[in-house]
């Protein structure tokens, strides 16, 4: 497993101690890939990503493992998860939520490593035949592609945009993108792992990504998914801030509130 590897990892124990033990061990073992930290059940359901691997305690305060995992599998079914516990008990149950394996604690370096690493061949397994379908064709629905202005192109079921910039195409996530902004036509897309402008419009991405996102103001475009906060003139969101038009105000709470109420 080398660096370049870029996998998504999900940790979810309310003790700091054991989440910087496990962050320790995959950075060892994968140093490309990016960690996310949840201290309880709850703000991991909250945050809607779970990653490509998790690794989760069941004895949590609030709302255990248990409970989560069965909760997160009905939204998320092809996530990798890896029980990180101390009660044995559970062994057998952590299987009926399709949990990849069970790790008891204590487990040493040995062990850890035998298990991240089968994990992460599956996990690559899985990238390779989902592009192999990409190749094939089975999931692409392809949007007139532009070259010289460097539109971005959508693919339904993948949901991802292809964006291509100076030559360059670089695949972002409907899922990653926090917001985005235009200015002078050219839009900047906030995601999760950084920024990426290009030349286009607004309202070609607003029709891309569907009614998880928002055209609070005419130079914005939000995810709900990662809105904070707001108020009658801006939205405050993971990651930076977005203007809101005070005529578009009731229409954001409405819609806010139904993908709220969508998402549990």
């Amino acid at each position: 497993m080398g660096a370049g590897i870029r996998m998504k990892i999900s940790i979810c124990d309310d003790e700091a101690a054991a989440r910087e033990l496990i962050a320790n061990k995959v950075q060892r073992l994968c140093p490309g890939s990016e960690i996310s930290f949840f201290a309880s059940g709850e703000e991991l359901l909250f945050a809607g990503d779970y990653g490509d691997i998790l690794f989760l305690d069941i004895r949590l305060a609030g709302q255990d493992g248990m409970k989560t995992a069965r909760a997160l599998r009905k939204k998320d079914k092809h996530m990798i998860l890896i029980f990180v516990t101390a009660l044995k008990e559970y062994v057998f149950e952590a299987f009926d939520v399709g949990a990849f394996h069970y790790l008891v604690k204590p487990f040493d370096d040995a062990k850890f490593a035998e298990i991240f690493c089968l994990a992460v061949k599956q996990w690559e397994e899985s990238e390779r035949q989902r592009l192999a379908r990409c190749r094939e064709g089975e999931d692409f629905n392809s949007l007139k592609q532009d070259e010289e202005t460097g539109q971005a192109d959508r693919v339904d079921k993948e949901r991802y945009l292809l964006v291509k910039n100076g030559g360059l195409s670089t695949k972002v996530l409907l899922d990653d993108i926090i917001y985005a902004e235009v200015f002078n036509r050219k839009i900047t897309l906030h995601s999760r792992r950084g920024d990426l402008e290009y030349y286009g419009k607004l309202s070609e991405l607003e029709k891309m990504a569907g009614e998880d996102f928002f055209r609070p103001h005419r130079a914005y475009l939000v995810n709900f998914k990662y809105v904070e906060c707001y108020s009658a003139t801006e939205i405050v969101m993971e990651k930076g801030r977005a203007l809101m038009a005070k005529k578009n105000y009731s229409s954001f709470v409405k819609n806010f509130m139904r993908y709220n109420k969508k998402e549990g």
